[in-house]
């Protein structure tokens, strides 16, 4: 039962890592890119993958490693072609694997309890700065990985927390409209 469960989990999130891939360059960098043009990076401003990263460490704990791990490969097949078997290639895969899940991990256990639970409402301020600090850790180790600019570390924090807080926000209406279609009893 734990292997079907992996397996949906791992089709689900990386459906999800790669459809927010393939909005973010196939749409979104394009048009940052007619609307900058003079923009040095090649960072997006609005990084939607990020966002799947942090909230599938906060719903997932330490299974999203191999939940995201496919798509997160696949897409830096996208990126780097045959250099996606480079040590620095291995590098920024195992960055952006494991450092949200880290982040959530380190804060579940010293400040707050970011686990999912039912009965409990969600802790919306402490999901989103968990995640910011996952992207200024993620982004701060990619660009050092990578020997990025000093703008580039800028432009992938801002991507980044933009792209959380645009899931967050999608997430959080979701959620809403449920509540409104499906009332709990006594709301």
């Amino acid at each position: 039962m734990a292997v079907k469960s992996l397996r949906f989990e791992i089709v689900v999130w990386s459906s999800a890592y790669l459809a927010a891939f393939a909005v973010t360059f196939g749409i979104l960098v394009p048009l940052q890119n007619l609307a900058f043009p003079e923009f040095p990076s090649q960072a997006s401003l609005l990084f939607l993958p990020q966002g799947v990263r942090v909230l599938a460490a906060w719903l997932l704990g330490w299974r999203a490693v191999p939940a995201l791990l496919p798509a997160i490969f696949i897409s830096y097949c996208y990126l780097a072609g045959w250099d996606v078997f480079s040590l620095t290639c291995y590098t920024c895969i195992a960055i952006a694997t494991f450092t949200a899940p880290t982040v959530f991990w380190i804060t579940t256990n010293t400040i707050c309890d970011l686990r999912p639970n039912a009965s409990a409402s969600v802790g919306w301020p402490c999901v989103m700065l968990a995640g910011t600090v996952a992207s200024a850790v993620s982004g701060f180790l990619l660009n050092l990985t990578l020997n990025s600019a000093p703008q580039d570390y800028i432009a992938y924090f801002i991507g980044d927390v933009s792209g959380l807080f645009f899931l967050m926000m999608i997430l959080m209406l979701f959620f809403r409209w449920q509540r409104k279609r499906h009332p709990q009893p006594g709301e």
